[in-house]
């Protein structure tokens, strides 16, 4: 059972009140250990926001200028767009020529001899089941093969096995367009069914597509290939795509394909030239490259600014009872103050600075264009010592070195090599940028982590144990006052009470 309070009945003071005075000055250690508390994790969290910004970093760096795709985008100029069609796709160097279109490649096509009908001389439906429509009974199988993309026959038949009491014409022919080299197709109108190759070109060798099965060759109508099928005028072999590229005449299975890593589509056959020629696309490629300056220059002032960020030590993080008799802004305005300074001088973030900086000013030896710094691509650091190594880029110059030489950019940015010297920037920074990444954590940890598995969090278990076992002591000690001046009420209510009893007995005997 609690012992009783006894708040001033006898003495007539204010009990309640001066023990909650006397309790304010027991809680200055306590009030420390949460303001110790916030500002722990105020610098968490900041140190995460810099990791977070470096990892960014480290992905656009990597998306961006380390990429070889980067630096070999292009922009194609061509006399006669709807003609042809060019685009870069992996050529590093510039592309340029002639190309007259004499014929277009075609693909393979059949059709069925006369209109399809049920078994029974019914109209077919294609949606009925197959068991139904042609009276078939048991597992079927049909196989078909069909050219492919390099102008060759497929080796082998691509076989489907169906049960005729579960599959209609419809759903088999969705089949057979998901899982082989044709294309089918039922006319409702003259009830009978197409047959495409997916590819164009001509075997050379034979048939372009090739049918086994009953099911075509009984209930469907068609021919066993193509090839048959034409000679029969109910279909057509497959042709190549026949030009003149720089006047040399050749073919190609397809419209589309790849010479020295530009892709050409061919789109009419009118048999007359056209020009074409390729250079570096410098807008997108100046894209990538300023994007890379905007982004290191952000990430720099970011952290020489938390760096030298000034620290208010007569501004401490407010205590509950400080905020509840403060204004919303007046907490915002402290709060800043408070918060200010969290990273200040920090040795790893510092050291990440300077390794960048290094990082950026080194030369990049064993080049072989002959480019090894980024001044000499218009790349170069602010004269203003303010600014802490920020880089300015000129436009007209870098512009010139990407019209000129755009591989001579990757190397400085993406070269690969056994010692850092012979790295590219980029390869540096996104190193320099995983060491403090990691370093960082074992600080500060990340979202995921568990407060033990970082210094900081530890720092953090500790102060919670430390707030526990105080406030459990705050308790004892607000009840040790309680009983202090409870016994000190009691007291002084005996001595009241004696009183009393001492001047009804003088007053008595008079």
């Amino acid at each position: 059972m609690a012992d009783m309070r006894i708040g001033g009945l006898a003495s007539g003071m204010d009990t309640d009140q001066m023990i909650k005075d006397l309790m304010k000055a027991e809680r200055i250690p306590l009030d420390k250990l949460q303001q110790k508390k916030q500002y722990l994790e105020w610098q968490r969290d900041d140190y995460r926001d810099m990791n977070k910004m470096m990892f960014d970093f480290s992905n656009l760096i990597f998306d961006g200028v380390m990429k070889k795709s980067t630096y070999i985008q292009k922009s194609v100029t061509i006399s006669d767009p709807n003609e042809v069609s060019v685009k870069n796709i992996n050529a590093t160097g510039d592309f340029s020529g002639t190309i007259k279109v004499e014929s277009l490649a075609t693909a393979a096509t059949m059709y069925s001899s006369a209109a399809i009908t049920q078994s029974d001389g019914g109209a077919f439906d294609p949606k009925k089941k197959l068991s139904e429509s042609f009276g078939l009974t048991g597992e079927q199988t049909i196989r078909v093969k069909a050219i492919q993309k390099d102008g060759t026959m497929a080796a082998d038949f691509t076989e489907i096995k169906f049960d005729p009491a579960e599959e209609s014409m419809d759903s088999l022919v969705t089949k057979i367009n998901n899982q082989t080299g044709v294309t089918m197709f039922y006319d409702s109108q003259t009830k009978q069914m197409s047959v495409m190759s997916k590819n164009t070109g001509s075997n050379g060798a034979g048939a372009e597509i090739e049918l086994q099965g009953s099911l075509f060759s009984t209930h469907l109508k068609l021919d066993a290939d193509n090839d048959t099928a034409e000679a029969a005028g109910r279909g057509s072999a497959g042709e190549n795509a026949v030009f003149a590229y720089n006047g040399m005449k050749t073919e190609r299975a397809s419209n589309t394909f790849t010479i020295n890593g530009f892709e050409l589509t061919l789109k009419n056959a009118s048999n007359t030239n056209v020009s074409f020629s390729s250079q570096p696309d410098t807008d997108k490629i100046l894209e990538k490259i300023v994007k890379f300056v905007d982004e290191y220059n952000k990430l720099i002032e970011k952290v020489n600014g938390e760096l030298n960020e000034k620290n208010y030590r007569d501004f401490k993080p407010l205590t509950a009872e400080q905020k509840e008799a403060m204004e919303e802004k007046e907490i915002e305005l402290w709060e800043e103050k408070a918060r200010s300074g969290t990273l200040r001088n920090d040795s790893v973030l510092s050291s990440a600075m300077n390794k960048m900086r290094m990082n950026i000013y080194t030369p990049v030896s064993g080049g072989t264009s002959g480019t090894d710094q980024l001044s000499q691509i218009g790349i170069k650091t602010s004269s203003n010592y303010l600014e802490r190594g920020k880089l300015i880029i000129d436009e007209a110059k870098l512009r010139e070195v990407i019209s000129k030489d755009p591989n001579a950019i990757y190397e400085i940015f993406a070269k690969d090599g056994a010692t850092t010297g012979e790295q590219g920037i980029a390869r540096r920074l996104r190193e320099t940028l995983k060491d403090t990444i990691d370093s960082v954590e074992k600080k500060a940890g990340k979202a995921s982590s568990t407060n033990n598995t970082f210094a900081l969090g530890r720092l953090l278990n500790n102060t919670d144990n430390q707030i526990d076992r105080f406030e459990d002591r705050m308790i004892q000690v607000e009840d040790r006052y309680w009983r202090q001046f409870t016994a000190m009420e009691k007291a002084i209510q005996r001595a009241n009470q004696q009183s009393m009893y001492l001047m009804q007995q003088f007053g008595g005997g008079m």
